[in-house]
This record gives C-alpha cells, sequence and structure tokens, in this order.
C-alpha cells in the first residue's frame, strides 16, 4: 500500500498569508514585472522620438500632476466603495493608456502631447488605486506577525522589480520601448482580473457618512492630528519630489551619455530592486521597537543614488549604492506600514493613505518640470548634488521631531488610540511613495504606477 501522507506533516501557511493576502501579493507581482521595465521605457520613448530632458520631466509630470489632482477624491471613494473594485477599475485605465502608448511608440514617433496625455491618464488611475490597495492589504493581515506579512509581500513585489528593471532595459536596447509598455499593459490586465476575486466579505461595512467632503475632512482631522505622521510626510514630499527628478530625468541622461544606455540604467535600477529584496528579508526577522526611529535613519542613503549619478559612478559602483539605498528604503517602508497599520482605525485607512500619497506626490510634478530647465541653469552635477543634500536636510529635520523617534510599536493584539490632541500647524496638505516604498517605485520612484506612498518609492 502506498502510505497516506499526514496532514499534520503538510507545511502550513502562516496565519496572515490567507487567500486575499496570495492574490494581493501574485497581482503585485505581475505589475511589479511590467511596470518597472515601462518606467525605463517611457524615459526612453521620449529620447528616441528627439525629445530632450526638459521632454522627459514634462512626461513623467503629466503622471503624477492627475495624481495630486484626484488622490485624495480615491482616498475617500476607497472607504466607501468595495476596494478590490476600485483597484480592478484603476488597472483597466492603466492597462488602456499603456496599451495606447504602446501602439503610438510601435506604430510611429509619437508626439510629446500624446504621451502626456496617455501617462495622464495613467496618473489617474495610480490615484484611485494607490490608496485602495493599501487599505485592502492592511485589511488583510492582523495581529503581532502584520510587519512580517508586509515585508513578505514587499518582498515579492521587488523582487519582481529585479527582473522587470533588467528585463525592461535588455528589451529596449534590443527592439523598441514600445515593446515594453505592450508588457505592461498586459500585466495590468491579468493583475486586475486576479484583483476581481479578492473576498472583502469580511471587512466590516464602512458607514458612509455625511457625503464625500465630510469624509475629507475626517481623514485629514485624522492625519493632522498625528505629529508622526504628518511631519514623516513632509519629509517625504521633498525626498520623493528629488528622487524622482534624479531617477526620472537626470537618471536616463546620464546613462545615455556617460553610462552606454538603457541596459546599464536597468541593470542600475534592478540592484535598487535587489536591495529592496534583501531590506524585505531583514525585516522578516527584525522588529525594531522604535518603528520610525530604525526608518528615518534609513532614509540618509536615499541620498547616495544622486550623488552617484552626479560623479557618475562606474556601472558597478552605482549598481552597489543602488543597492543599498534599496535595502534601506525597505527598512523603513515595513516600519512604516507597520506604524500605520497599528495607530490607524481601518475604516479610516484609505483616506489617511490618500493624504500620505498626496503629500508625497504634491511636489514632484513640479521637480520633474523644472529638472531640465535647472539643469541647464547650474548643470546637471550640481543639480544632482543638490539633490542628494535636500534629502539629508529633511531627514535630519524629522529626526530632530520626539513624535518621530519616540513611536513604538505595540506588542499583543493591535489597539489604536484616540489621536493625541495636538496643536495642528497649519501645513498645506502634508507629504508622504511604492513604498511601496515606494519611492517611487526609488524603485524608480514616483513615475511609477502602483506603490504605497511614504514607504513604497515607486514599484507596482
Amino acid at each position: 500500500m502506498t502510505p497516506t501522507a499526514n496532514p499534520a506533516s503538510r507545511p502550513r501557511r502562516p496565519a496572515w498569508a490567507d487567500r486575499n493576502y496570495g492574490l494581493l501579493t501574485a497581482s503585485a507581482i505581475i505589475t511589479g514585472l511590467g511596470t518597472n521595465g515601462a518606467l525605463i521605457a517611457a524615459a526612453f520613448a521620449v529620447l528616441e522620438s528627439g525629445g530632450d530632458g526638459g521632454d522627459v520631466g514634462l512626461v513623467a509630470a503629466a503622471r503624477t500632476a492627475p495624481l495630486v489632482v484626484f488622490l485624495l477624491i480615491g482616498g475617500a471613494i476607497a472607504d466607501r466603495l468595495p476596494r478590490h473594485r476600485v483597484m480592478v477599475a484603476a488597472n483597466s485605465l492603466n492597462c488602456v493608456s499603456q496599451a495606447a502608448f504602446a501602439w503610438l511608440v510601435l506604430t510611429g514617433e509619437p508626439r510629446l502631447w500624446q504621451m502626456m496625455l496617455l501617462t495622464a491618464l495613467c496618473g489617474t488611475g495610480q490615484a484611485f488605486f494607490s490608496p485602495a490597495a493599501e487599505g485592502m492589504l492592511m485589511a488583510s493581515v492582523s495581529g503581532e506577525q502584520a510587519s512580517r506579512a508586509f515585508a513578505f509581500f514587499r518582498m515579492s513585489m521587488h523582487g519582481a522589480s529585479i527582473g522587470g528593471a533588467a528585463l525592461g532595459g535588455a528589451m529596449i536596447a534590443a527592439m523598441s520601448p514600445g515593446w515594453v509598455l505592450a508588457v505592461d499593459a498586459a500585466a495590468f490586465a491579468v493583475a486586475g482580473a486576479l484583483r476581481a476575486f479578492l473576498d472583502v466579505g469580511h471587512i466590516p461595512a464602512r458607514a458612509p457618512g455625511g457625503g464625500l467632503l465630510a469624509d475629507l475632512r475626517e481623514g485629514w482631522r485624522e492625519f493632522v492630528g498625528r505629529t508622526w505622521l504628518w511631519v514623516v510626510v513632509a519629509q517625504f514630499s521633498v525626498v520623493v519630489a528629488v528622487v524622482g527628478a534624479a531617477e526620472a530625468v537626470y537618471g536616463p541622461l546620464v546613462a545615455r551619455d556617460q553610462l552606454g544606455g538603457a541596459r546599464p540604467w536597468g541593470f542600475a535600477l534592478a540592484a535598487f530592486g535587489v536591495g529592496t529584496l534583501g531590506g524585505a528579508l531583514l525585516m522578516t526577522r527584525w522588529r525594531p521597537r522604535r518603528l520610525l526611529l530604525a526608518g528615518t535613519l534609513c532614509v540618509f542613503p536615499l541620498a547616495l543614488p544622486s550623488a552617484g549619478l552626479a560623479v557618475p559612478l562606474p556601472v558597478f559602483w552605482l549598481c552597489v549604492v543602488m543597492f543599498v539605498s534599496g535595502v534601506a528604503i525597505e527598512v523603513f517602508g515595513v516600519s512604516w506600514m507597520t506604524a500605520l497599520h497599528q495607530e490607524i482605525p481601518e475604516e479610516k485607512l484609505s483616506r489617511v493613505s490618500a493624504y500620505d500619497w498626496f503629500g508625497s506626490v504634491a511636489m514632484v510634478p513640479v521637480a520633474t518640470a523644472v529638472a531640465g530647465p535647472v539643469e541647464g541653469v547650474i548643470g546637471r552635477g550640481p543639480a544632482l548634488w543638490g539633490c542628494s543634500a535636500l534629502i539629508v536636510l529633511v531627514t535630519a529635520g524629522a529626526l530632530s521631531v520626539p513624535a518621530v523617534r519616540n513611536l513604538t510599536r505595540v506588542t499583543g493584539s493591535k489597539e489604536v488610540p484616540p489621536a493625541p490632541v495636538t496643536a495642528v500647524l497649519a501645513m498645506p496638505a502634508a507629504p508622504a511613495a511604492p513604498a511601496a516604498p515606494a519611492m517611487p517605485a526609488m524603485p524608480a520612484m514616483p513615475a511609477a504606477t502602483e506603490s504605497t506612498g511614504v514607504g513604497e518609492v515607486g514599484q507596482g
């Protein structure tokens, strides 16, 4: 007789790895494979059509401008409607816009206004997707293992970026940026189909409240009532903007003029992806007690890639600094997601995430649009050194705030304390990334598609 396997001996999934978590992870991997190559492809499509650094910046700004406009609305809607439906609708829009972009590139010379319009549609989809995705993920995990669940999710997502960036660079060098954009469109279609099967039946129904504006006001009160939250978001409004300018505009130009083209830049972005993979693996084991102290200290290395491009470093050493910054941002990203999961009530997660995202990307359109003119005035090297200096300065400023340094991990069951009564400074919608994070995704930062606010820096 053939012995029957003992069910007790079979490997069992962790308690936090349920069906929703599996679907969210699989779809993030698929979009990660497509998006990271598409980020490079969009920049080189502009350059190959006769554009310059200013045109690359305008296309990048066209993606983030509607993101800024629609993010807060997207967060309020995601806290009212089933979040998976919002995610599927956003993926559908991104699929159509990327497919049209690919068709234009493959069939002729696309015009600048066409590329700006299509990337703007992609940014609109991201504005509705990101708050819903972050709320859905955080509602899918619970308990003390939440940080480990976030780390495994991000590790899977960033693992996809390794192959996506390297494959995208190789495909651009061998064929055309249009084929990479077509792959990204197909990835959005498959990911949207998977997300349609997410189960939201176990998530408590959210009271609609007094209307969209009332929901936005409630989310704003939650946001500004927590000093650590708006301070870090304010910090990342600068960090995401300057990293976006460095990596979306200056990076492809340095690669074209001094590193040998798209393939070396693809390898550098892939090295960043490897770093995020290593950082996420580290965070499956390490659980720092002071979440944001550990995380914010790890923002300083994000100044390294801009400095490396300013030199510019040889490709090998550029990949090394990208790797180090990838590890560092992932420590921050997991710590940030854990802090949000621990401190923010579930029914407000998407709205708070929207303010997080809004702050993170609010300055990106300006930064990417002026990157080319700034280069023309002061030169590419000084502009890149300025990016590094700004990251160091604002990160040091965030660390000077006690609420950031002292936020402590809660052990045991999740308890959401009431929002502290603090004096609210009249700040403009503070910032945040994606990163899941975010960073755009750094992983090719803000131009990216499906990141998750401050912690993401770019990835999909």
